[in-house]
C-alpha cells in the first residue's frame, strides 16, 4: 500500500476538488486524476462523483474522512522531528486575519512582542473578507481571530476571550444622559457592524420577542467606521465593550449598558490542523492569545 494516497484522500475529500487538491499538494491535475484512480481501486469505491460543476464525496468517502484525517495528522507528527524552537533565527512570514476591533486592540502590542523576540518573523495583518473563504485550508491565512467557531473539523480553534456589548453615543447625544431604558433605546438612530451589510442582528431578535423594533439607517463594515459616523450624529452604534474602549475614548464618545440580556462576545483563535504541532505556529498563537486575553475579560 502507497501511504501517499492517505495524504492525497485526505485533500481531495477536503477540497472536494480534484484540481484544488492537485494545486495544495503542488501536483498537477491530470496527476491527481490518476492519484484518484488509484484511490478508487485500492477502495473500491467512487470517493468523488461528479454533481453538476461540483464533486461531491460518496457516502463511504464521509465514513473514511475523519479517519482519513486523523491518520495523517498522525502519521505527520510521527515523522516530524521535534526541534527547539530558535526564535532569534527563525524567519517566517505569518497572514493573521481578523474582526478590525479585535486588530486594532491587537496590532501594536503584537509587533512589539514579536520584535523583540523573533525579529525575523513579518506580519500580515488582513481586514475580514466580504464573504467566508476556505484561506485557512489553502494556506493563505495562518490565524483568523472572529467570534465563531468553525464549523469545519479540519479547522482547529481556541475560546481566548470574551467581550461585553454596550451602547456606544456621542457625549452631547440628546439621549446619553441617565440610564437607557428599552423605551429610550427603540427611539435611537443605528448604524450596525457587519462586513456583509446585514442589517438584522441578535438585538432586533431580542426586541422582537418584547414585540419591539428599533430604526437601523446603515451597516458600515468596521467597528471604527461606525464609531466615526457615531461621533458625527446622533447614530449609535452596538460595539464590543473592552476592545472598543480606545477607539470611543479618542472619539469623545460615552458608552452604556443595553436595557438587553445578550450573550459576551467570544474572541476565537482558529487555523488549519496542519499547524497544531508547528512549534513557530504555536508560538503565535500563544502570543496572540496573551494579548487578546489581556484586551478582553479573558473568560470563554
Amino acid at each position: 500500500m502507497d501511504l501517499n494516497l492517505l495524504v492525497a484522500l485526505d485533500a481531495l475529500l477536503e477540497e472536494n476538488s480534484v484540481t484544488a487538491a492537485a494545486d495544495r499538494l503542488n501536483l498537477s491535475p491530470p496527476a491527481m486524476s490518476r492519484t484518484l484512480a488509484r484511490i478508487r481501486r485500492a477502495t473500491g469505491d467512487d470517493i468523488l462523483v461528479r454533481a453538476s460543476r461540483t464533486m461531491v464525496p460518496t457516502p463511504r468517502a464521509l465514513e473514511l474522512r475523519e479517519e482519513t484525517r486523523d491518520l495523517v495528522r498522525r502519521a505527520t507528527a510521527v515523522l516530524t522531528p521535534v526541534r527547539r524552537l530558535d526564535l532569534a533565527a527563525l524567519n517566517r512570514h505569518f497572514t493573521v486575519r481578523g474582526h478590525d476591533a479585535l486588530l486594532a486592540a491587537l496590532a501594536a502590542p503584537l509587533i512589539a512582542r514579536v520584535g523583540a523576540t523573533a525579529p525575523n518573523i513579518h506580519l500580515s495583518l488582513l481586514a475580514e473578507s466580504a464573504a467566508d473563504q476556505p484561506d485557512l485550508a489553502r494556506g493563505q491565512v495562518d490565524l483568523e481571530i472572529g467570534a465563531d467557531e468553525p464549523g469545519r473539523p479540519e479547522i482547529s480553534s481556541e475560546v481566548v476571550g470574551a467581550d461585553r456589548l454596550v451602547l456606544a453615543l456621542r457625549r452631547g447625544h440628546p439621549l446619553a444622559k441617565g440610564r437607557v431604558g428599552l423605551d429610550r433605546l427603540v427611539r435611537m438612530t443605528f448604524v450596525t457592524v457587519s462586513r456583509r451589510g446585514r442589517l438584522h442582528n441578535a438585538i432586533d431578535d431580542a426586541l422582537a420577542e418584547r414585540g419591539l423594533r428599533r430604526r437601523v439607517i446603515a451597516s458600515l463594515p468596521t467597528s471604527a467606521a461606525a464609531l466615526d459616523v457615531v461621533s458625527r450624529s446622533d447614530a449609535v452604534a452596538v460595539v464590543a465593550e473592552r476592545v472598543c474602549r480606545p477607539a470611543s475614548a479618542r472619539l469623545g464618545l460615552v458608552t452604556r449598558r443595553l436595557p438587553l440580556e445578550l450573550p459576551p462576545t467570544r474572541v476565537v483563535l482558529t487555523w488549519h490542523h496542519r499547524h497544531d504541532s508547528d512549534p513557530a505556529h504555536a508560538w503565535l498563537r500563544g502570543q496572540v492569545r496573551d494579548v487578546l486575553r489581556e484586551a478582553t475579560d479573558g473568560t470563554a
